[in-house]
């Protein structure tokens, strides 16, 4: 697989097969994602990879406990109707690939709930950074992210950012041993193969035209 077909090929997966990821894939996919561009660098990425047993007690206890409010937020572009209708359009066409009407908001918050358990991914890492690091640094790490997803798809794995976890940050860190006061808890990524049959997996996703966001000058 080259870089433009795990870049086209690459999609936030919400239904996953039930098949283990091997220890020696992962390592080798985070190993060379250590190569990532880091300004300065300052590599401020953290992580921890879970699965098995101790991922099915994180989910657990995840189940069993409430929101809190999230230390950061995701919304923000929402306020713009440029930006808004994106996202209108990606939910139409994810809840209509899961024959959830709009106006079911049962089965909507049901959906979006399945972000508690990653979607049954065998495997979850759990992102996080000193919280001295300021934007730039949060840039560094959605750098590393893409290139951590784009490795999975090169060894035929998938995964789905999960910005949800945040809601959770209280618990993750707790779970994994962080201190409160030093770690942001940034997302989770759920990390598997994907299911090839699950519509969710299947509907169109839309991206803005080049020529609306780019601009090329003197060529």
């Amino acid at each position: 697989m080259n870089v433009t077909e795990a870049v086209k090929s690459r999609r936030s997966v919400r239904e996953f097969l039930d098949k283990p990821v091997d220890l020696e894939t992962i390592r080798r996919v985070m190993d060379t994602a250590r190569w990532a561009a880091s300004g300065c660098n300052y590599q401020p990425w953290e992580a921890t990879i879970v699965t098995g047993e101790p991922l099915a007690e994180l989910r657990a206890k995840l189940s069993a406990s409430p929101m809190q409010q999230a230390e950061y937020d995701w919304t923000a572009p929402g306020q713009e109707e440029a930006y808004k209708s994106r996202l209108d359009a990606v939910s139409r066409e994810m809840f209509g690939a899961m024959n959830i009407a709009r106006d079911d908001t049962e089965g909507r918050t049901k959906a979006m709930m399945r972000n508690v358990t990653s979607f049954d991914a065998p495997a979850v890492m759990f992102i996080y950074f000193p919280r001295l690091m300021k934007e730039a640094q949060w840039s560094d790490t959605g750098m590393w992210l893409q290139t951590v997803a784009l490795l999975l798809r090169e060894e035929g794995l998938d995964s789905c950012y999960q910005e949800f976890m945040a809601l959770y940050a209280n618990v993750i860190r707790d779970f994994l041993g962080l201190d409160h006061d030093r770690y942001m808890l940034f997302c989770g990524m759920a990390i598997g193969y994907r299911d090839p049959e699950a519509p969710v997996n299947n509907f169109e996703r839309e991206r803005v035209p080049l020529d609306e966001q780019v601009k090329f000058l003197g060529f």
